[in-house]
């Protein structure tokens, strides 16, 4: 699966069952290196999803689209990923946690 088809699915399970996203106001970044930049925005209990970023970012995520698919199907552990070097964050930590956990919920 594509990560463009990746996003989309997970933007698509957010929106039908919001519950889980607990009024989350933030956007992220994911660079990816080889798709390039894709921005997921949560706006309380909606998310939209687009490819570049024309918002500002609280956080930035860097990763190959290997294992940002990974990451969404809960097949990588991103502290593990963050520790091993595969997962590069700028930006606010907490977030990224809190996206961690978002995640997980959908997968």
């Amino acid at each position: 699966m594509s990560v463009k088809e990746t996003i989309d699915r997970l933007a698509e399970k957010m929106n039908a069952n919001p519950e889980y996203l607990g009024g989350l106001q933030a956007v992220f970044h994911f660079h990816l290196k080889e798709s390039g930049l894709f921005q997921i925005a949560f706006s309380g209990n909606a998310v939209s999803v687009c490819e570049g970023g024309p918002d500002q970012a609280a956080c930035s995520l860097e990763l190959s689209d290997a294992n940002f698919v990974k990451l969404v199907n809960g097949e990588l552990n991103p502290t593990t990923a963050f520790m091993m070097g595969k997962l590069k964050i700028k930006g606010d930590l907490g977030l990224s946690l809190k996206l961690q956990s978002i995640l997980q919920k959908y997968q």
